[in-house]
């Protein structure tokens, strides 16, 4: 802790310091941005907070290229902040730097990413029958719709909100989003749904649902992997 005299001595300096001709000083630099982008909030904010004297000016890059404020009216700059309204996935994602100068110099910050967080639908609206013998292996690929942000996966079985309950015989995969079932038993038999959740937005979207059915040629061991396209 400063004592009242030490603290007095600090804020004097600092009021000299300001008050002195010097270069650009970040006090604040832009960090990496996850946008949703079913956001209600319809606008992204890249902080940056410089100090110098004169005053500095700030301008923004994207990707190495100068993000020209004048020409496209969804970019302001505020406070040093770039402000975008109605971020485009395609056309705002990539690398930002705040650029500050002055008559003693110019500072560049660290790159900070924008990136935009979505889920969209599945665009597959049928799954074929899956036919298997009892005590059969297999393994249900869930096959997720194009996306950005982590996701989770569950499956429902049958109707929800029945879920697959992981044991020694059945696994869903938080990598891939694939169920895999050891030794299939009667019990298995219905409907399976993939539920894939993206962390970042909580939106959820469901798969077409696959009928599983058993077979009626007799037991045999092993694995069948069954693999449906997302298109």
């Amino acid at each position: 802790h400063y004592l009242p005299w030490h603290r007095m001595m600090l804020e004097n300096w600092c009021l000299i310091y300001d008050n002195m001709l010097h270069g650009p000083v970040f006090i604040q630099e832009p960090n990496n941005v996850i946008f949703p982008l079913d956001s209600e909030e319809k606008k992204v904010k890249l902080s940056c907070e410089v100090k110098g004297n004169p005053k500095p000016t700030i301008r923004w890059k994207l990707n190495g290229t100068s993000v020209d404020v004048g020409m496209d009216y969804r970019y302001s700059i505020v406070g040093g902040s770039l402000l975008i309204n109605n971020p485009n996935k395609t056309q705002d994602i990539g690398m930002y730097q705040c650029i500050a100068t002055n008559s003693f110099g110019t500072i560049v910050s660290r790159e900070a990413r924008l990136q935009f967080a979505y889920l969209e639908n599945f665009k597959t609206r049928t799954r074929s029958t899956v036919s298997v013998r009892q005590g059969q292996g297999m393994v249900l690929l869930c096959g997720p719709p194009p996306h950005s942000g982590e996701l989770t996966y569950a499956w429902i079985f049958n109707e929800y909100p029945s879920f697959v309950h992981q044991d020694n015989r059945r696994f869903v995969s938080q990598e891939t989003g694939n169920l895999y079932i050891a030794k299939v038993e009667t019990s298995d038999v219905g409907n399976y749904t993939c539920v894939v959740t993206n962390t970042v937005t909580n939106n959820k979207v469901l798969g077409p649902p696959t009928p599983l059915i058993l077979r009626n040629d007799g037991k045999i061991s092993g694995l069948i992997l069954f693999f449906f396209v997302n298109a």
